[in-house]
């Protein structure tokens, strides 16, 4: 494992580039009491074809952990114990993100949340419920995804969520519905060409619980990429952060050199800000999934069942309507979702 060399490098300009910064859409996104932001902690989440794509992964699983962590349950339209409380409650409780652009984020124009991710949740709502607006969205931050659904402050979780062997032992995953990657965004004219040696040095941000700050943690290319008191009390919350989108504020400000994270993700940060891009290839293969509380089998079959009708209709689908709305334009050249892959039985 390389280890991060503790030291500070060159500070760049603290100007707050872009569109007015981030920091200030973040701070814009009003609340309301059908999206209800979940307090902040320094708690942790575990965190071609398909075997072609898996053998160029950074992070490969272990033999004896597991082997295809995207296999999910079967689909079933058939109701169960978690259906049936959702359906008494009257509407989805849903754990989304407010500030990722194209996935799920507050409109500043309209003040709804929107994206990907959102109409996804929807046709989910609209499937158990026969309404797409019989939902509430729960604002949570990336390192409370888990606990959110362990305590049963969701039902779901539709926010970019990777798919990984450690991440199945702690919650239930629906079959794949989008394929990313990691790579590095750093501003223009940066030193920093990609997920490389260019990084050693550098200060690198992540967010908790990520899998970017997983594959930092196996290889850092000697950067600077954790807090002195890292998931301690005293966590400053400046390499390392709660939300995904800080990484980008913290790039804004000249507190950081550049941002692992989903490509995704980044091609969104980068449409909002064109002072900064995505730099190399993307060093991962990652599949987002819906994940649900662990034991609510029902509820994951469900969940398939949504989306093998939301992949149907090839260019006419859904999926691809959504592909088109929201990514296609930091995304482009994706002809459809990965395709599921099931347990048996």
């Amino acid at each position: 494992m390389d280890r991060p060399r503790r030291f500070r490098g060159p500070r760049p300009s603290g100007r707050l580039r872009g569109w007015g910064g981030v920091s200030a859409m973040a701070g814009a996104c009003v609340l309301t009491a059908a999206l209800t932001l979940l307090p902040l902690s320094h708690a942790v989440d575990a965190g071609g074809s398909r075997d072609s794509q898996r053998a160029a992964t950074a992070l490969p699983a272990k033999a004896d952990e597991c082997e295809d962590p995207e296999a999910s349950l079967r689909p079933s339209a058939g109701d169960g114990p978690t259906i049936e409380k959702i359906k008494s409650r009257g509407h989805l409780i849903v754990g989304v993100d407010q500030n990722s652009y194209r996935w799920g984020y507050r409109n500043p124009a309209t003040g709804a949340i929107e994206g990907f991710d959102i109409d996804l949740a929807r046709a989910v709502a609209a499937n158990i419920l026969g309404d797409p607006n019989a939902i509430s969205f729960r604002a949570i931050p990336t390192n409370q995804r888990v606990g959110a659904l362990e305590n049963d402050t969701v039902d779901i979780v539709v926010r970019t969520m990777t798919i990984n062997c450690d991440r199945i032992k702690q919650v239930a995953f629906s079959t794949a519905y989008f394929q990313a990657g990691q790579q590095v965004l750093a501003p223009r004219g940066s030193s920093v060409t990609g997920y490389d040696a260019s990084l050693a040095g550098k200060r690198v941000c992540s967010a908790e619980g990520s899998t970017a700050y997983e594959a930092l943690l196996v290889n850092s290319f000697g950067a600077k990429f954790e807090d002195e008191h890292d998931r301690q009390p005293g966590d400053e919350d400046r390499l390392t952060v709660p939300n995904q989108l800080d990484c980008l504020v913290r790039l804004q400000l000249g507190e950081v050199d550049a941002v692992v994270t989903d490509n995704a993700l980044a091609a969104g940060q980068a449409a909002q800000d064109p002072a900064v891009e995505l730099r190399g290839e993307p060093f991962t293969t990652e599949y987002y999934g819906v994940a649900v509380k662990l034991g609510n089998d029902d509820l994951v079959r469900r969940v398939n069942h949504v989306l093998e009708r939301y992949r149907a209709g090839g260019a006419d689908s859904p999926w691809m309507e959504a592909y088109r709305k929201w990514l296609r334009a930091g995304l482009p050249g994706i002809t459809g979702p990965p395709a599921p892959t099931y347990k048996d039985g």
